[in-house]
């Protein structure tokens, strides 16, 4: 599947199923593996990323078995090891494209009796470890980095100690790093900063019997804590819907139901942003522990443009290049601000969102932290660069469903990253 190619859609409509969350997929199996006992994971992700996770963990020692459950769903059982209980592995722990991955278990590992690098695709080496690195040296922790920023790095595990700490960027990543090394840490890890990015650590860590002290300006953690094993049912992924709710806002007698989606308030940023700009969608919440659940019905819309300020960021960094495909159908101007972390993710985001618009016959401004685009503009279809980004290919796929001609996607495949039957599910719910 080197290359995709997109038609124009003449109706869109049905109710896929989701794959699970990609977020809580990661965090079920570390803490799991970080527990007294078997965990068991319903609706686990089995993209790419959450097999990275998997992988590491096996190379740590870690037993992790899928097999079918009895109502037909996947079943992962992971054998806990406890905080300190992970081997020496005898390779580089390969974590392929996934930041989760590698930035989660440097907190993991660092406070942990053992020795390890770990490294990842072209991708990941290219991005930015120093300020994951940078709490965890405060903590006590050996970290080797290649050219004092990057992957392969080398962690040689040593005995951490609590710190206050503030965090410069809402980054899920590095906030769970440094919760997770406070856990194997003596004494008391306070968090203040910018700290309001998904809360699924805090949330997998109560459900897994940590107790966390928690207020709107500081989360703390007190090291030495048992986790115990506990069942996980992992809810489908709103960043995977979010490609699914913007093709019903722009496919014209566009119908979509949604069921079992994660509805975590840090997480649905996305879905606030399209009902401002107009969207016909309806939110039905049915269970808040230990996430929010529910589901979401979407119809064509007639959709407007609209601001994006910096502190709503943390709760769509991942939508915003399917936020900007939905702008340019938007009547009048749509700005992004404060998302300069685009820049580092597995493409620079911005620069990919623009090139490929462009491409598209779509006119569109960029700054280092942001785009503005006015709407709405007529897109035809082209070739894509994926830039081997899962969400540029998704959302650019999106986009070739109401441009003329077709769109080919290439290197298509990088969609497998987190939503492997992505392309299969476009087709069926296009057909007629």
């Amino acid at each position: 599947m080197a290359n995709q190619i997109v038609h124009r859609a003449a109706c869109f409509r049905g109710k896929p199923n989701i794959p699970g969350d990609k977020s809580i997929s990661h965090r079920a199996l570390i803490l799991g593996a970080l527990s007294e006992g078997r965990t068991e994971i319903t609706n686990i992700l089995t993209g790419g990323d959450v097999q990275s996770t998997a992988r590491c963990l096996g190379d740590l020692g870690v037993s992790i078995i899928r097999s079918g459950a009895s109502d037909g769903t996947t079943l992962t059982t992971v054998e806990g090891l406890g905080v300190k209980g992970f081997t020496s592995p005898v390779r580089v722990l390969d974590c392929g494209n996934s930041g989760t991955t590698i930035r989660t278990l440097m907190g993991v590992l660092a406070g942990g009796d053992i020795t390890a690098t770990l490294s990842g695709d072209a991708s990941l080496v290219r991005r930015p470890m120093r300020r994951v690195a940078a709490p965890l040296l405060l903590m006590g922790a050996r970290i080797e980095l290649t050219a004092d920023d990057y992957a392969p790095l080398t962690i040689q595990g040593s005995k951490l100690h609590g710190i206050n700490y503030s965090l410069p960027v809402a980054s899920a990543q590095l906030k769970t790093a440094v919760l997770l090394a406070g856990l194997l840490a003596e004494g008391v890890t306070r968090i203040t900063g910018q700290i309001d990015s998904r809360d699924h650590t805090e949330r997998m860590l109560r459900h897994f019997g940590a107790k966390l002290q928690e207020s709107s300006s500081e989360l703390s953690i007190t090291g030495g804590q048992t986790l115990v094993a506990n069942r996980v049912l992992v809810p489908g992924d709103p960043s995977a819907t979010a490609f699914w709710l913007a093709a019903a806002c722009l496919v014209p007698g566009a119908h979509l139901r949604l069921e079992n989606i994660s509805l975590n308030f840090t997480r649905i940023g996305f879905i606030r942003a399209l009902q401002r700009m107009g969207a016909n969608i309806v939110v039905e919440l049915e269970s808040e522990v230990p996430e929010p659940v529910g589901c979401i019905e979407a119809r064509f819309s007639n959709l407007k443009g609209i601001r994006v300020t910096v502190s709503e960021i943390p709760a769509l960094i991942d939508e915003l290049p399917m936020l900007a495909v939905l702008a340019s159908q938007a009547v009048g101007e749509t700005v992004v601000e404060g998302a300069e972390e685009l820049r580092v993710k597995e493409s620079d985001r911005i620069e990919a969102v623009a090139v490929n618009l462009r491409a598209m016959g779509a006119s569109i401004e960029t700054r280092k932290d942001g785009f503005t685009l006015a709407g709405r503009q007529s897109l035809r279809g082209t070739d894509i660069r994926s830039f081997h980004d899962h969400r540029i290919a998704m959302a650019f796929s999106i986009a070739g469903l109401v441009a003329e001609g077709d769109t080919t996607i290439h290197d298509a495949e990088c969609v497998g990253i987190s939503y492997p039957e992505f392309f299969a599910t476009l087709e069926r719910l296009c057909r007629p």
